[in-house]
């Protein structure tokens, strides 16, 4: 019996390596390839912004009571103030290359003011900018989830100017004007979260001369006090935030 195990032992003992060799060797598996999230700037968005803004306006008085007079300059301001609106748009990306439609409408409180020249500073010219519309096109290049673009193209803005007796609130006569002319800027937009990013972003809206004829308020309403020649433009400086519809990520082997 003992002649027996001592066989036994011996024949396992010998047995074991050359069963784990007949084995098959574990196969190899290669890691998996990583996945790279991708942000997408294609689709649809609506957003809201606000910020801040100046105008710069020139007077130049070039007829009293309907009646040309030679051209006198009434001197130049800036009318500043706080702005807050809404933007809808598209985009659509290819590579890293974005491109976009956007349109634009804020309010606006830009006032601003000087002592007319022509008058020898007994007047006093006032403007202020009550809103303004932008409608744009955009392109951009993309880096993941950050976006840095330049945009272009009209803009609108709605003003009212008026004249003053210096040092009072009397105003004397006014007028009113929509105003169309131009609009480059330039931004960088941040996506934070699926489908929202934020963007501080740079206008310049180039709105040219455009003659205006002011009518009396006080002491008689209604009559033609003069026509200035008045030159305008504006710069523009909002944080923007956007919710897109359309994928956030891809994902990118």
């Amino acid at each position: 019996m003992k002649k027996f195990l001592l066989g036994t032992v011996a024949l396992v003992a010998f047995a074991a390596p050359a069963a784990a060799a007949d084995l098959a060797a574990r196969p190899y598996t290669k890691a998996p390839a990583m996945i790279a999230a991708v942000y997408d700037w294609s689709g649809f968005y609506i957003g809201a912004n606000g910020g801040w803004g100046s105008s710069r306006n020139c007077y130049n008085n070039t007829a009293v009571a309907g009646v040309a007079v030679p051209a006198a300059a009434e001197g130049c301001h800036d009318a500043t103030g706080g702005t807050a609106g809404g933007q809808l748009g598209y985009r659509w990306q290819a590579g890293n290359w974005v491109f976009g439609l956007e349109a634009q409408g804020n309010w606006a409180d830009f006032r601003g003011s000087n002592a007319s020249l022509a008058t020898l500073g007994l007047s006093t010219d006032r403007t202020k900018i009550d809103a303004f519309g932008l409608f744009t096109g955009q392109i951009g290049y993309a880096w993941n989830n950050a976006l840095l673009y330049v945009k272009g193209g009209a803009a609108v803005t709605d003003n009212r100017y008026e004249g003053l007796l210096t040092g009072t609130n009397v105003v004397i006569d006014r007028t009113t004007e929509t105003r169309w002319g131009g609009a480059v800027g330039a931004g960088v937009e941040f996506g934070f979260a699926p489908n929202w990013s934020a963007a501080v972003e740079y206008d310049h809206l180039f709105m040219g001369t455009k003659g205006n004829t002011f009518t009396s308020v006080f002491p008689v309403a209604g009559l033609n006090t003069r026509t200035d020649s008045i030159k305008q433009d504006a710069d523009l400086v909002t944080v923007r935030v956007n919710y897109r519809w359309g994928g956030p990520v891809i994902a990118k082997y």
